[in-house]
């Protein structure tokens, strides 16, 4: 940016009393708040979110300085919580990607397993490790997603994004009712919470060097209500 296009010290000044002002006003909401869906919250959590992105822009463009916090954008933003007040059932989608980096290890992993449960002679047993996609049959047919997640060195797996959408219903569906298509229908406005993982949260002003390790961030976007 050049010098004529650069915010003045006023103005990065202001922007910083606008975060200051938000802040307070954001806290007086919630003191004050009316119940778990008070919209005045919301609104609140909005102005004091775009109020720091202000502050964050202004900040650098004048000064080349960042602020420590993950101000998520408008397009990852959940709208407005549109679900019951008090939910009768949930629905907990989950999504967790993995590249398989070490494939011997996954199919060794995956052979022991079916060793343990057939008979050593069996096609279950020498089918184990024939193939990757006979592998991951084996070992998520053997162990919990969670058990997966923590061990997934274990089985020459390695972590990708990763997301936790719990989604409110005002009944619970019949038994077998989703199941041809389970991710289909997701109301956004329904969503009471997300939990995403990804390294796309790495402030990049920060990055390690590749000897140094790599790390990854946890954004929890939550509708107030």
């Amino acid at each position: 940016m050049s010098d004529a296009a650069q915010p003045t010290a006023a103005e990065v000044r202001a922007a910083a009393e606008a975060v200051k002002a938000a802040l307070d006003a954001h806290l007086a909401a919630v003191e004050r708040r009316s119940g778990e869906d008070d919209p005045a919250v919301y609104e609140a959590f909005n102005e004091l979110a775009a109020a720091a992105e202000e502050y964050d822009e202004l900040l650098y463009d004048r000064y080349d300085e960042v602020t420590p916090f993950e101000i998520p954008g408008s397009e990852d933003s959940l709208p407005p919580y549109a679900g019951p007040a008090e939910p009768n059932a949930l629905s907990v989608l989950i999504r967790r990607d993995y590249a398989v980096v070490e494939p011997q290890r996954l199919l060794a992993q995956a052979g022991r397993v079916a060793d343990l449960d057939a008979e050593p002679d069996s096609d279950a047993a020498n089918g184990a490790g024939s193939s990757v996609h006979a592998a991951l049959g084996v070992l998520f047919g053997e162990f919990e997603p969670d058990e997966i997640a923590t061990r997934h060195k274990e089985f020459g797996l390695e972590e990708g994004d990763s997301t936790l959408w719990v989604t409110a219903s005002d009944d619970p569906t019949e038994p077998g009712e989703w199941l041809e298509a389970p991710f289909e229908q997701v109301d956004p406005q329904r969503v009471v919470c997300r939990f995403d993982v990804s390294a796309v949260f790495d402030d990049d002003e920060f990055e390690l060097d590749e000897d140094e390790g790599e790390g990854a961030d946890e954004a929890l976007e939550e509708a107030d209500h």
